[in-house]
This record gives C-alpha cells, sequence and structure tokens, in this order.
C-alpha cells in the first residue's frame, strides 16, 4: 500500500496590520534611497557629458585657431558648431581666445606661439538638477591650447 505524504502548504497566513506597516516603511525607506541614487547618478553623468562636451568644443576652436587664417569669429563659430551638434545652447557660453597667455585675435600670432581656447558657462545655466548635488555657481571649463601653424 502506498503510503500517502501530505505536501505542506505554501499559502501564507494573513499578515497581520503591524506587519504590513512595517513592510510599507522598509519599501518607503528603500525607495527613497533608491530614488537619490538614481537621480544622483543622472546629475552626475550630464555633468560630466556638459564637461567632455564643452571640452571637445575647445579643442575644435583650437584647431582653427592654429590655422594660417583663423580669426577669432572662426574660432567661435566653431566651437559654437560643435556644442549645437551635442544639443547646447551657445548662449549659455563664453569662448576666449588667448595668444601667449594674453587674450588677443588668433590671427596676430605667429607660427610656434601657443594658441589657447577656453569655453566656460556656469551648471547653473547648462546644467539638470534633480537634487542639487552641483552648485548653481559651479563653473563647466574647457580648454584647449595648440601652437600656432606657419604658413
Amino acid at each position: 500500500m502506498a503510503r500517502r505524504i501530505r505536501s505542506a502548504s505554501f499559502a501564507t497566513p494573513a499578515a497581520s496590520p503591524r506587519r504590513r506597516g512595517a513592510a510599507i516603511l522598509e519599501m518607503a525607506l528603500a525607495l527613497g534611497l533608491l530614488l537619490s541614487l538614481s537621480f544622483g547618478t543622472v546629475e552626475f553623468g550630464y555633468f560630466f557629458f556638459v564637461k567632455n562636451t564643452v571640452q571637445g568644443a575647445a579643442r575644435e576652436g583650437a584647431r582653427v585657431a592654429i590655422t594660417p587664417t583663423g580669426s577669432n569669429s572662426d574660432v567661435t563659430a566653431a566651437v559654437n558648431a560643435a556644442l549645437q551638434a551635442a544639443g547646447m545652447r551657445t548662449a549659455d557660453f563664453t569662448t576666449t581666445v588667448k595668444v601667449n597667455g594674453v587674450v588677443a585675435n588668433c590671427n596676430t600670432a605667429v607660427a610656434g606661439q601657443t594658441v589657447e581656447v577656453n569655453v566656460q558657462a556656469t551648471w547653473g545655466t547648462v546644467g539638470l538638477r534633480p537634487l542639487g548635488l552641483i552648485g548653481t555657481s559651479k563653473n563647466v571649463l574647457g580648454a584647449a591650447t595648440m601652437r600656432k601653424e606657419g604658413s
């Protein structure tokens, strides 16, 4: 004769109201922490995206500035094109050209002199701030220095 084994019931008894309250509290604490981590990751990720974009725009501006026929208006146009390609508003950024460390027009530089292009904005004007972890006065700066080419 086969012996019949009773299986244990997997049904859980109804939770007491006190236990349900503890589960809601635990979920609220865990959800708050997870949302903070998620929004913080978004904010810092976007900061690094903007920083990388500004650095690339400065590099593009410097590449135009070192050519024998390059002028500051050409540099600004190249920087703006790079920023627009990344979806940035160009009005939020300032572009500065320096020749041997002095603000000047890049077409005044002679071959071999250093030309520096700086692109700058404040985080409050270009940033995404879901938690406000990065201050609005934080500068986002991209800089590139190259030597002027000969004609």
